[in-house]
């Protein structure tokens, strides 16, 4: 996130490619000069010293403004960028003001560490994950009467659990920590044995080390600066455009840049600086991708299919029914985000498992892993960082019968709780998936130490399809698949989130003990502030989830449909749709081909193919927040050509900043509309036309 520690917040491939802008920062730290022998005249502070009171406080409060970030981009448009340079910024700041207060005042007791700043950012990162792998946006909200009014003419009742803040903690309590223990017998093998790289654990614990050398905090400062600036600015245009925004259609988000013509086709700029701010951290590719994907389907496809209204489907269908234009939209979309995620599935699973055998075929017999805190003995001849890392790391022992002990108390819970969560979901189906639950967490925790890649949605998609396909439409299988969906989700995506914590505290020094404290309390918390955030989204905004308003819940249409089609199969397509679906499958895996391909052989070339994934977010909600995410591309473009040097250094921050202050700008709106508090003002744009009808209306 996400936040990221590093699940794929926006869906499968795209993380790995926001990532790559964090990794390339702070890699000089690590460069000709020992990092640790920077360090080597402070002390290391115990497991227990690592976690602090006021750590925990600093968590909580930076764990309420990320849920509200990554709940407001889950409800929008799905993507979620990196958030860790913020969460790591946000925390350095906090405890050192606080720290040198005290230090001023001669209360100090206990000097801020690098440990400790790690300590924040994995119960920060392990926090705000909930709001995206708890399914917000995609499953969870899936399940609800809304979106299934969205997605069939006539749900079925066995289909539907409207959101209920009870029901939702209880779930994600059952089924959230079990990700952590599966993972955690392996932690030595995967960050010393096999010395996976964790590209993002890596970038953070660099980010984390450079701020607590002189040279960093300096540089520290002034970014926590300029990101105050932004957050300012964005909050206070984010309450600006509130007065003007009386009505749905009302306000900034719905002006017609482009024309009237352009607006009704989705093609618009809405004003959002927190788009503007993604915009600045995502890659280029992806913007351009988006906005690619935009122009083909909004501006192309939908055209010319609407003109072929009463032949391929009927034009006295409603807008939103599945079998008109609503399906092509839907179906075309899940087909390409389907193909890319079986594309890179595949990919990354054969890399996790051509690695893994060139590992074991070309292991040391007498390597074996030390259980009393000895070094190995390859260390040795080991560099001054790793002999040093790699004791600190074996030092503190998490006894090999906690995490199984755990791993079972917590799945016999959680087999017995979920069925009286949902019903449909027989004890039977939980114990399968827990089965394979700890094989694929390895997996998926092994691939994203090579990669960057979390593919948690693509297990929680093979979830949807086998458990409902399992279950049958008679039973309840599209509610079925969903929960199931959920349940792998949160299995997955924590265990690649805490090998990567693990690289993090392997690079920071940090106790492993540490990181799984700070992992778990990190959970707990998230636990109980997303559902709340989710709640509060809820039941402020009546139109939460529709297509037009100003949270449409892409994805949980997205999700749902797909459990649908799992159960029912393609019956329910429009004419000519499941052949569309199939060209678009095929292309998504045949673009990631060919860009895989271009890697090798031109590089060059390769970086201007698109990407499937980031092409199919478009062609359900349309391109109007892919503009916004183009103009923050062209502010950085512009700012690099400029100064690239404080481009590079700040750009973070700022983008950091206004999606922060827009996120936040959330929590006062929503109170504003639970109060029925509504804006002064409706700003709207009509046609002259239709203006000269109005004004001969009002004036007779």
């Amino acid at each position: 996130m996400d936040q990221n520690g590093r699940e794929e917040r926006v869906e499968n491939g795209l993380d790995m490619e926001i990532a790559d802008g964090d990794n390339n920062k702070h890699k000089k730290l690590e460069g000709e000069e020992s990092v640790e022998r920077i360090f080597a005249k402070q002390e290391v502070p115990s497991w227990r010293t690592q976690l602090t009171g006021r750590a925990f406080g600093v968590s909580f409060v930076l764990s309420v403004l990320f849920s509200f970030i990554v709940m407001k981009l889950n409800l929008t448009a799905g993507i979620i960028p990196s958030l860790n340079v913020s969460a790591g910024l946000l925390g350095f700041f906090f405890v050192k003001t606080w720290t040198k207060f005290l230090e001023n005042c001669g209360l100090l007791k206990q000097p801020f560490t690098r440990q400790e700043n790690t300590v924040i950012q994995t119960c920060v990162v392990a926090s705000s994950g909930i709001a995206f792998s708890g399914g917000f946006g995609s499953y969870l909200f899936g399940m609800s009467g809304r979106i299934a009014q969205e997605s069939a003419d006539q749900p079925s009742a066995k289909d539907i659990k409207d959101p209920a803040l009870g029901w939702i903690i209880g779930f994600l309590f059952v089924v959230s920590f079990l990700g952590l223990f599966s993972v955690v017998p392996l932690r030595k093998i995967m960050v010393i044995d096999f010395k996976l790289t964790y590209p993002s654990g890596t970038a953070t614990a660099h980010l984390i080390n450079s701020f607590h050398t002189p040279e960093g905090a300096k540089l520290a400062k002034k970014q926590v600066r300029a990101l105050g600036k932004f957050f300012s600015f964005s909050f206070l245009w984010g309450f600006f455009q509130w007065f003007f925004k009386a009505e749905d259609n009302c306000g900034f988000a719905n002006f017609p840049t482009f024309g009237l013509k352009a607006y009704d086709n989705m093609f618009f700029f809405d004003f959002s600086a927190t788009y503007v701010g993604v915009g600045m951290i995502c890659p280029y590719i992806i913007n351009a991708s988006v906005l690619l994907g935009g122009i083909l389907s909004w501006g192309l496809m939908w055209p010319l299919i609407e003109t072929r209204k009463n032949d391929w489907y009927s034009a006295e269908l409603s807008p939103k029914s599945l079998h008109g234009l609503q399906g092509y939209k839907v179906f075309i979309s899940i087909a390409m985000i389907l193909g890319d995620g079986l594309y890179n599935f595949c990919k990354v699973l054969s890399r996790t498992l051509i690695g893994l055998y060139i590992q074991l075929q070309g292991k040391d017999p007498k390597m074996a892993l030390p259980v009393d805190g000895s070094l190995p003995p390859n260390t040795l001849t080991a560099s001054y960082d790793d002999q040093r890392r790699t004791q600190l790391f074996l030092k503190d022992q998490i006894p090999a019968w906690f995490p199984v002990a755990g791993y079972v108390v917590i799945a016999s819970v959680s087999t017995a709780t979920l069925p009286h969560i949902f019903p449909q979901l027989k004890w039977y189906y939980i114990l399968v998936i827990y089965a394979f639950a700890p094989t694929l967490a390895f997996c998926n925790a092994y691939g994203c130490g090579l990669t960057d890649w979390s593919l948690a949605s693509t297990y929680g998609k093979l979830a949807i399809f086998t458990i409902g396909a399992w279950a049958g439409a008679a039973h309840g299988g599209v509610l079925a698949g969903l929960a199931a969906c959920g349940v792998m989700m949160n299995i997955v995506s924590t265990a690649s989130d805490l090998m990567q914590d693990f690289k993090t505290g392997y690079l920071t020094l940090a106790s492993p003990k540490s990181m799984f404290v700070s992992q778990v309390i990190g959970t707990a918390m998230g636990c109980v502030i997303s559902p709340c955030v989710f709640w509060l989204f809820y039941k402020a905004f009546d139109d939460l989830g529709l297509p037009g308003s100003q949270y449409p819940a892409p994805y949980a249409v997205v999700y749902r449909n797909m459990a649908i089609l799992g159960v029912e199969g393609f019956s329910s397509l429009p004419k000519n749709c499941l052949k569309l679906c199939y060209i678009f499958f095929c292309g998504a895996i045949l673009i990631n081909i060919f860009k895989d391909v271009m890697e090798r052989k031109c590089k060059k070339f390769a970086k201007f193919i698109p990407l499937p994934m980031a092409m199919a977010i478009p062609f359900y909600i349309g391109p109007y927040f892919a503009i916004d995410m183009c103009v923050g591309s062209l502010i950085l473009y512009v700012w690099g050509r400029i100064n690239k040097a404080k481009a590079d250094a700040f750009a973070p921050a700022v983008a950091s900043g206004l999606i922060c202050g827009d996120g936040i700008w959330t929590l006062p709106s929503s109170i504003l509309a639970l109060a029925g508090v509504k804006a002064p003002i409706c700003m709207r744009f009509f046609s002259r036309a239709t203006n000269t009808r109005i004004d001969n209306f009002v004036g007779s």
